[in-house]
């Protein structure tokens, strides 16, 4: 049975990586909302059945782009189609890849993967649409990075470095558009019972289980963050005063850094 959702004024939500796990689940939810939309992902079969399902259940335009994010040619294609789309109103950057190994057992191919989806892709999409944004002085970018963000275990280091980017990436956006009605809002999710998990070879039945959140209930936390206001989203962290402190830190850091000579513990005595 449809239900008519769409409400023009929510415009045209993009998501990526749309055909399974926090992408398809954030699809559903926007819809709900009202956007129209336009899904990203690499096996078009899915996408299609996600997209059929879509406008079905909720009455809106569905459309989809299938593209391989870390292929450069179609990485130009779907940042292209974005920049020149004056609809889109959000952009949830959520496609991801993952290989949790250590680097010495990590694939060139694998590598490049994690740096061109989860970073490269990321960036070029945000600035294909920000721009647009801007000059409407209306619009929101979701940031799918990691709590591996600003963490890392042996096995993580590259996906850690990749999430790191999407964390410095987002927060320095929020400096910059803080004077605009455009909002960037990073979530960063623990373990969710995603296909992620199967790719990276770590399965989730590796993980202790009870630290394992379900696709709904991440991307439901991430938008009643988004309603919030947030600028980051933690869906796992119940005391919401560990990120005050770690901000607090990490300011109070850069701070102590500003400084033309060396600390006293590496100056020479004698």
């Amino acid at each position: 049975m449809s239900t008519h959702n769409h409400n023009p004024a929510a415009g045209t939500a993009v998501v990526t990586g749309a055909s399974a796990g926090l992408g398809k689940i954030y699809a559903d939810r926007l819809a709900k909302r009202g956007y129209d939309l336009i899904l990203v992902a690499r096996r078009g079969d899915r996408l299609d059945s996600v997209a059929a399902a879509l406008r079905a259940a909720h009455g809106v335009k569905v459309s989809t782009i299938v593209a391989d994010l870390g292929a450069a040619a179609d990485l130009d294609r779907v940042a292209a189609a974005l920049a020149a789309d004056s609809s889109v109103t959000l952009l949830v950057n959520n496609a991801g890849t993952s290989t949790l190994a250590p680097v010495v057992q990590t694939s060139q191919v694998q590598l490049d993967g994690m740096n061109r989806v989860n970073a490269d892709a990321l960036a070029r999409l945000s600035h294909a649409v920000l721009p647009g944004f801007v000059a409407r002085d209306h619009g929101t970018l979701i940031n799918i990075g990691s709590v591996l963000g600003s963490f890392a275990i042996p096995g993580s280091s590259i996906y850690s470095g990749t999430k790191a980017y999407v964390q410095l990436f987002s927060l320095g956006l929020q400096a910059e558009l803080a004077a605009t009605k455009v909002k960037v809002q990073l979530v960063l999710p623990a373990a969710t019972a995603t296909d992620i998990w199967e790719i990276s070879g770590v399965p989730l039945s590796a993980l202790d289980q009870a630290t394992i959140m379900t696709p709904e209930h991440c991307v439901d936390a991430a938008l009643a963050g988004l309603d919030m206001g947030e600028a980051i989203t933690l869906p796992s962290v119940e005391d919401s005063g560990l990120l005050a402190a770690f901000e607090t830190a990490r300011a109070a850091l850069f701070a102590g850094a500003q400084s033309g000579t060396p600390a006293s513990r590496y100056q020479i005595k004698g």
